[in-house]
């Protein structure tokens, strides 16, 4: 049998090349005879710079940037030519922003920024970018992407009319002391200070003008969520970025106070709504102001790593991530490769560290299987905690008892 592995990262245990090699290693042990194909994925999340720099080749630029907490932290652009001869630059907000960066004692998104991202992508306009892909995912922050906003020029004041560019800054719980932000030096950083063209949905491109010297911006999110409200970028992802419900509510707050001195975008558009907007604590937002196309991270990823031609030349597919939720079946990789297999008529298994769905759940998204390390370690009278123990070599066990049933 010909087998393609294709996991995402499992969080906070293993990386997507670390799952990889484990869910390998286990399943030879069982079928040494199958030839097995290993890609690594990512969604836009933390490892999008990784499988793109695989795929792609190109130089990777490495420099100094202001972390989550406002520490430095090295992060990188990847420069590379597309396929239409446009030079173009990759990044990874989660190397700026991420929440891996934190230690999860000191995880408090009402403080964090998003400047880093900023500092990135002034760096790939210097490079000589023309087209930038900005994965987002996986950050620690909840700022809209002010600090973002902030390092390309945007400027902000009181109900006073007092300067308080420095808000923009220092997380997303002082955005409700901004009253209004001008964000005319940002829009003429990426490349024009016009109208937007607008085009389908709230999406437009490239760039804030259209025109020869715009800069086309493409935000590849791993959610779709708006930014405010049940699902938005607070309510749905503040908790697991370490803000308890007085958290919560403080961030909402001020989330919704930043919206509305930010204003609408020039078109007459509200970025707020978008799908995406909420992604990466709210980085989503901050690009579609300033003329980002939106665009599924995981869509992105399978298209150039060729996803659909390498499940056509397989057997069996195999993805996996450390939780198989809801939001696994939404835009992350797990849905993507299923589809993929399902459009095929290939079988795909789903290896997880917990899983929370049920056959009938699953079943229509393409996903023939899944297996649980969690339920894997109960069968055998193990806690569920032991599955941290060894990550590699549980998940390595559970591959090999899923060849068991699937390898033929």
């Amino acid at each position: 049998m010909r087998i393609l592995i294709a996991p995402d990262k499992f969080a906070g245990t293993l990386s997507a090349p670390e799952a990889s090699a484990a869910i390998a290693r286990g399943w030879r042990r069982t079928a040494p005879d199958d030839v097995i194909v290993e890609i690594p994925l990512a969604d836009g999340g933390p490892g999008f710079l990784d499988v793109l720099r695989a795929c792609l080749g190109g130089e990777l630029l490495t420099l100094t940037v202001t972390g989550p907490t406002g520490a430095p932290v090295e992060a990188a652009v990847l420069m590379a030519t597309g396929a239409d001869d446009v030079p173009t630059a990759y990044l990874e907000s989660a190397q700026a922003c991420g929440l891996h960066l934190t230690e999860p004692a000191d995880r408090d998104p009402r403080v964090t920024t998003s400047r880093g991202v900023g500092e990135l992508l002034v760096a790939a306009i210097e490079a000589g970018a023309r087209r930038v892909v900005v994965g987002l995912g996986g950050s620690g922050t909840n700022d809209a992407g002010a600090g973002m906003l902030a390092a390309l020029g945007a400027r902000a004041v009181d109900s006073g009319g007092a300067d308080v560019s420095e808000l923009l800054s220092l997380g997303g719980a002082g955005l409700r002391g901004i009253a209004h932000v001008d964000l005319e030096a940002a829009r003429a950083r990426v490349g024009g200070g016009g109208d937007l063209d607008g085009g389908a949905g709230i999406s437009s491109g490239p760039g804030l003008t259209g025109g020869s010297g715009a800069l086309e911006i493409i935000i590849a999110t791993d959610v779709d969520n708006p930014l405010l409200g049940l699902r938005g970028a607070t309510n749905g992802f503040g908790p697991q970025k370490g803000a308890d419900q007085a958290s919560v509510m403080v961030l909402e707050g001020s989330l919704e106070a930043f919206v509305s001195a930010v204003g609408r975008r020039p078109d007459g558009k509200e970025p707020a709504v978008a799908l995406g907007a909420g992604a990466a604590g709210g980085l989503g937002y901050a690009f579609l102001h300033l003329g980002a196309t939106r665009v599924p991270g995981i869509a992105t990823v399978l298209e150039i790593v060729s996803l659909a031609r390498r499940v056509g030349e397989c057997d069996l597919v195999i993805t996996g991530e450390g939780a198989f939720d809801w939001q696994s079946l939404r835009g992350k990789v797990v849905a993507g490769v299923a589809e993929a297999a399902l459009s095929q008529g290939r079988p795909c298994l789903v290896l997880a560290g917990r899983s929370e769905l049920g056959r009938r759940e699953f079943a229509a998204s393409g996903v023939s299987a899944a297996f649980s390390v969690v339920d894997h370690l109960s069968q055998q009278g193990h806690p569920s905690e032991d599955a941290f123990e060894d990550p590699a070599g549980k998940l390595a066990d559970l591959a090999e008892r899923a060849a068991r049933t699937w390898s033929r």
